[in-house]
C-alpha cells in the first residue's frame, strides 16, 4: 500500500511538470495569430536581429498562448530563423508580455525571462512560473528553461 501511494505522489508530480517545446514555425502559427494589440505584444532587441510575437492560437483554451523567436542566423537567402516557444504539445495557459525582463551575456546570448502560465483545472489562478529562454545569435541555438 505504501509502495502504491509513493508511486500516485511520484505520477502526480509528473503530471505537474511541464514539458516546454521549442519548434520550427509552420502553417499552424500565422501571423494573424499575433496578440492584439501589436505593440504591446511584439518586441525587438539586438538592433532589431532579434524580434519576439506573443501568439494567441484561441485553442486549445487551457494552452493558446506561445511565444515566436525570430533570431539569427540567417540562411542563404538572408532570412532569420523562426521558432515557436510552446509546452506540453500545444502552448502556454497564459504568458505575462509586459513583465519580460531581458539581460545579455556576450558569451550565452540574449536571455528573456517571463511570468507564464500552465492550466491546472483544479485551481486556474496557480501554476505561475519562470518561463526563460537564452538565444544565441551566432549558433541559432534557443535554450529554455521553466522554474516555479
Amino acid at each position: 500500500m505504501i509502495r502504491l501511494l509513493a508511486a500516485l505522489v511520484l505520477l502526480s508530480g509528473q503530471a505537474q511538470a511541464q514539458q516546454i517545446d521549442v519548434k520550427p514555425c509552420g502553417d499552424a502559427e500565422r501571423v494573424d495569430a499575433i496578440a492584439e494589440p501589436w505593440e504591446q505584444n511584439i518586441a525587438t532587441y539586438a538592433n532589431g536581429d532579434i524580434r519576439l510575437a506573443r501568439l494567441d492560437m484561441v485553442e486549445p483554451a487551457g494552452g493558446a498562448w506561445k511565444l515566436v523567436v525570430i533570431s539569427p542566423p540567417r540562411d542563404e537567402l538572408g532570412f532569420r530563423q523562426c521558432r515557436v516557444i510552446g509546452a506540453d504539445g500545444i502552448g502556454f495557459y497564459d504568458l505575462d508580455f509586459a513583465k519580460r525582463q531581458t539581460s545579455y551575456d556576450p558569451a550565452r546570448g540574449l536571455t528573456l525571462t517571463l511570468p507564464a502560465q500552465h492550466y491546472l483545472p483544479e485551481d486556474p489562478e496557480a501554476g505561475w512560473y519562470q518561463l526563460s529562454l537564452t538565444i544565441n545569435q551566432q549558433t541559432g541555438d534557443i535554450t529554455v528553461q521553466g522554474a516555479k
